[in-house]
């Protein structure tokens, strides 16, 4: 884990390496003020004249600068090398999660992606800015001020042997304790941040069937589970903080009683003053840097479950990948289904695909019709690589998809599926996902095409007019007609219309595929629709049944010859019947 997460310092590793280096040295400085003082109190009762106080005195505000400098220096370095790695563990997962394929997206959570992205960066970046410099702090102070403890108190620093075992064994037992219930907890901020992103998503269905209490109580119930774990958690830590309270005052304790005992007893003999001074300094400096050590144990222990739950989405390996020597040109937009069966996973027991056979000549339109549920979709997913076959061969332009170059191959199929996703920008901005050289006319022309341009010629702003996220502020329809768009100016070889049409009317819908026959006569199309009427045109329509092919022939055939096929149309077509 270690490993995979330091390969995201990379350009800060300077700074995480000046980070110690400047720590060590204001330790250093820290360390030796107190033996400059306890010398200085020894010169002053043994009456030195003013020329040495001058001398001492400026040699302390040397060192307290040095300190400070090398202090704020550390800061700054240790700064920039913990937002570093934050930005770069960010960035990683973010193409990581680019490059996946559609079944390594099913196996995360979205909110969960979410919450590894920020929440789980941010404790990761918190105890990397402690491991860099309180961390390295600590152990050199404790190991540079005991040190110095015994060479100003002699035997007397020994106290410290007994009071580190101690609070090792609470530390030890403080994380044994913690570490399941953080496992444990970031799992349920994974499903809070579920229940807050459904809940947005679904606004209109919320208020629309007045269920806000009830989502409310939903999220509450969420809320105080993690609550409950993390006070548990939070209590359990809380007894680190009384366990080290009481070893500072014992050993405070110790050395005030011993050490004036020794003054008094020895005539300062065997420790003055100004040793005594600076033991008592030693002997903060040492258990304070217990203290912090132990807060960065804490923190180490909660990062170490984020930085698991980072590097699982940074090693996870996208199942689609690039042969050895890929195609790079798509010859046509021929497709072949070769005894293609398909499941979603290796562990599924049913296929959600079996037994196709098809064979399609570039150019044709192709139109898909089924019930729900008969897996419409999973079939066209296969021809630009969403998913993988299971079994069998899917071919485009005569080769075999996994062969083509990944990019290359999903650039000349062009997808419009069912759920229509547009993003915060201008309409010309999303037309350009497309085509992001495309120019104003080809924008406009494809627009045309899809039927686009008469509502889009209505707005103030026009092609510069403002997308919210998700489309929000557009009809469902226009947000059809839009993506139809987008996926016309990519100029592919084959174009697959998922149920694209559905939100259109049928006038416009019969315009659009109208529109694509006369424009793109040489692009293959499928168009997967509910409505009969949109696919009646078509050269050749596939009936689907239960994931396998039921039929395939021309509306007229199908009439005539499918059950399937002829109950869906009379159904849509009764009232029209009924009417003449």
């Amino acid at each position: 884990m270690f490993r995979e997460l330091a390969k995201s310092i990379r350009e800060y590793k300077g700074v995480s390496i000046a980070t110690p280096i400047l720590v060590s040295l204001e330790v250093v400085m820290e360390c030796i003020i107190p033996f400059v003082v306890a010398e200085l109190v020894n010169k002053v009762k043994d009456g030195c004249d003013m020329g040495v106080l001058l001398t001492y005195g400026l040699l302390l505000v040397l060192m307290a600068v040095l300190s400070l400098t090398f202090g704020t220096i550390a800061g700054s370095t240790c700064s920039t090398a913990s937002c570093g790695l934050a930005k770069n563990l960010r960035k990683d997962m973010f193409d990581s999660i680019q490059k996946y394929s559609f079944e390594n997206i099913d196996k995360f959570l979205t909110s969960s992606l979410v919450t590894r992205m920020t929440t789980d960066v941010t404790n990761v970046q918190t105890a990397y800015m402690m491991i860099i410099r309180t961390a390295i702090r600590a152990p050199l102070m404790l190991i540079f001020a005991f040190v110095m403890a015994i060479v100003m108190g002699g035997k007397m620093a020994f106290i410290f042997l007994f009071v580190i075992p101690l609070l090792g064994t609470g530390l030890i037992l403080v994380i044994r304790k913690t570490m399941p219930l953080f496992r444990r907890v970031f799992k349920k901020y994974d499903n809070l941040n579920a229940s807050v992103q459904e809940n947005i998503k679904g606004i209109r269905v919320v208020k629309s069937f007045v269920r806000e209490g009830y989502e409310q109580d939903k999220f509450n119930t969420a809320a105080e589970d993690v609550c409950a774990d993390f006070t548990k958690a939070e209590r359990i830590l809380a007894l680190n903080n009384p366990l080290m309270q009481f070893c500072i005052y014992a050993v405070m304790v110790f050395v005030l009683t011993f050490g004036s005992y020794l003054i008094i007893t020895t005539k300062g003999l065997e420790l003055d003053i100004g040793q005594f001074s600076s033991l008592l300094t030693y002997s903060f400096m040492m258990l304070s840097s217990l203290m912090m050590f132990s807060m960065v144990m804490v923190m180490i222990t909660m990062a170490g479950e984020s930085g698991k739950r980072i590097v699982e989405v940074l090693k996870e390996q996208s199942t689609l990948a690039n042969p050895e020597k890929p195609i790079y040109e798509v010859a046509d937009g021929s497709v072949d289904f070769d005894n293609v069966s398909f499941k979603y996973s290796a562990a599924a027991e049913k296929y959600a695909l079996k037994d196709i056979d098809l064979h399609i000549r570039s150019g044709e339109t192709i139109g898909i019709i089924g019930g729900t549920g008969s897996s419409k979709s999973s079939l066209i997913q296969l021809i630009s690589r969403l998913y993988d076959a299971t079994e069998g061969t899917v071919k485009v332009g005569g080769i075999d998809v996994k062969q083509y170059d990944i990019e290359t191959l999903r650039n000349q199929v062009s997808v419009v599926l069912q759920k229509n996703i547009l993003f915060s920008g201008t309409i010309k901005e999303n037309l350009r996902w497309g085509d992001k050289n495309a120019t104003d006319e080809e924008i406009m022309h494809a627009c045309k095409m899809a039927c686009a341009d008469e509502f889009i010629e209505q707005f103030p702003d026009k092609y510069d007019t403002y997308i919210e996220q998700g489309g929000a502020n557009v009809s469902g329809g226009q947000k059809q007609r839009l993506c139809i768009a987008r996926a016309l100016l990519k100029k592919p070889k084959i174009l697959i219309l998922d149920d694209s049409t559905s939100a259109v009317d049928t006038r416009t819908d019969a315009r659009i595929r109208k529109a694509m026959r006369e424009y793109i006569p040489e692009t293959t199309k499928f168009i997967i629709a509910q409505r009969t009427a949109s696919v009646e045109d078509a050269d050749r329509i596939i009936v689907m049944d239960g994931g396998m092919i039921n039929a395939v022939g021309t509306h007229k055939e199908l009439i005539e010859t499918n059950d399937i096929y002829r109950e869906i149309y009379i159904s849509q077509n009764k009232a029209g019947d009924d009417n003449e």
